[in-house]
């Protein structure tokens, strides 16, 4: 009977105390596996998703609740800016690049994000299948969208308003799915990509560039090839004189504060113009960097917030709770070197008597340390294995309980610091045993013998 043969029949023989030993360890590997995991995968998905991104314009507000609207796409934004005041910033000499989106729907918790073909060239994206849109409802998606959706190329769908996906669904406008992204391991996976046009016409809003077209079409059912909307109006007016004033002075005299607030909103809506939800700007100069900034936030009614530190400030946030999360792990590792430790001692006592018998027939007193040091190996890197599977599948329900747009952690791919928590489990089981080895190697054949 060889050495393994002899520990595993040991370990089976007290299966109580070496359970406890394998769970504890295995929780341990447990946790420091999903910190590490997530951990590496968090800070991978903070350098992808801003790399090309130095600035982010949005209305006042929080910045680092722009920054996740805007860029990680797990907040709600602080409000919208006028169209035209991002254009301006846009023609900024030290701006390179300014691309504008608008938020506002989902579909299946996938954040649908009207913007402009230059998103694409921001993050160095590629269409793997189909085209770009060319108008509006046409929408270009994420590879993890096609995936998990089961969209293709040709295949329509409905989006919900706001970010649940419970939502308000707009029947009304289905979007065509034109193209499908290659992977970039990034954000832009799980999002659904279309012109600001769309966002807008989906709620209804009147823009500059199908303000006319966009009113005339739903607010008149029947089409008035030679007139305008303003037209159209004036020409209700004058055929319905009577009739159209005195349902006015009913209305007024009803509610005439609810007619006044309206008269003032539209008006407002008319001189701010187009809005969107953020700009995201690429600096074209590492000047830029102590200008923009100060630009925005001093000289206009909008706030800058930077990626770099608001990214930054969020993971030593986070930091906190993992390296606490980190500390509960290695106590519970320490616990599990203790339990190793206790029952290889406990079972020594026990086996006291089969080991002067080992001896007697010939075995070493390094065979016997040996074969308490492998016990101890054994039990731990048992724990270990078992550890690595419970990690990986609770980062599997993780993913699975978050939303689609932070769906980033790949549950199943093996980390080359797992290998490293391994040989850790194993150092701990073998320095547990350590003691108990040392008492097999000095056991005196003449003594146990004797006291039988």
């Amino acid at each position: 009977m060889n050495n393994l043969q002899l520990v595993w029949k040991n370990i089976t023989q007290q299966i109580g105390s070496t359970l406890l030993s394998v769970l504890l360890t295995a929780f341990g590997v447990a946790i420091l596996c999903v910190i590490y995991i997530t951990g590496d995968a968090f800070e991978k998905q903070l350098s992808n998703n801003t790399k090309n991104i130095d600035l982010v314009v949005g209305a006042k507000g929080s910045p680092l609740q722009l920054i996740l609207s805007s860029l990680y796409h797990v907040d709600n934004p602080t409000g919208n800016i006028a169209l035209a005041d991002a254009r301006n910033l846009g023609n900024n000499p030290f701006i390179e690049l300014a691309v504008p989106i608008s938020l506002g729907d989902n579909f299946k918790g996938h954040r649908l994000i009207g913007t402009e073909p230059s998103y694409l060239e921001l993050y160095a994206l590629k269409i793997g299948e189909g085209k770009i849109w060319g108008k509006s409802f046409e929408a270009v998606i994420g590879s993890n969208v096609a995936r998990k959706r089961g969209l293709k190329i040709g295949d329509t769908f409905n989006t919900a308003h706001g970010l649940s996906a419970e939502g308000h669904v707009h029947d009304e406008h289905p979007f065509h799915v034109v193209g499908i992204l290659d992977r970039s391991n990034s954000v832009v996976d799980n999002l659904i990509l279309c012109n600001l046009e769309s966002v807008w016409d989906v709620h209804g809003i009147a823009h500059g560039e199908h303000n006319g077209e966009h009113d005339h079409a739903t607010e008149h059912e029947h089409n008035h090839d030679d007139h305008d909307h303003a037209t159209a109006h004036n020409h209700d007016e004058h055929d319905h004189d009577h009739a159209g004033h005195a349902h006015e002075d009913e209305i007024v005299s009803e509610k005439p504060n609810d007619v006044f607030v309206k008269s003032i909103g539209e008006d407002m809506l008319a001189h701010r113009g187009d809005e969107v939800t953020a700009l995201l700007v690429k600096y074209a100069s590492p000047a830029a960097m102590g200008i923009v900034p100060r630009l925005v936030n001093q000289s206009t009614d909008m706030q800058a917030a930077s990626p770099a530190i608001e990214s930054t400030r969020l993971f030593s946030l986070l930091g906190v709770g993992l390296d606490s999360l980190a500390i509960l792990a290695y106590v519970i590792m320490f616990i599990a070197g203790l339990s190793v430790f206790i029952s290889l001692y406990n079972a020594l006592k026990e086996r006291k008597y089969d080991l002067a018998i080992m001896r007697s027939m010939g075995a070493s007193q390094t065979k016997l340390f040996s074969l308490v040091l492998v016990e101890g190996l054994v039990i731990t890197f048992i724990g270990g294995i078992i550890g690595l599977l419970f990690g990986h599948f609770g980062l599997y329900l993780i993913n699975q309980q978050a939303s689609e747009s932070a769906d980033f952690i790949e549950a199943f791919r093996v980390n080359s610091q797992e290998l490293f928590l391994i040989l850790a489990a194993c150092i701990i089981g073998m320095l547990a045993a350590l003691i108990p080895a040392i008492r097999a190697y000095k056991t005196s054949i003449a003594t146990i013998l004797a006291d039988k």
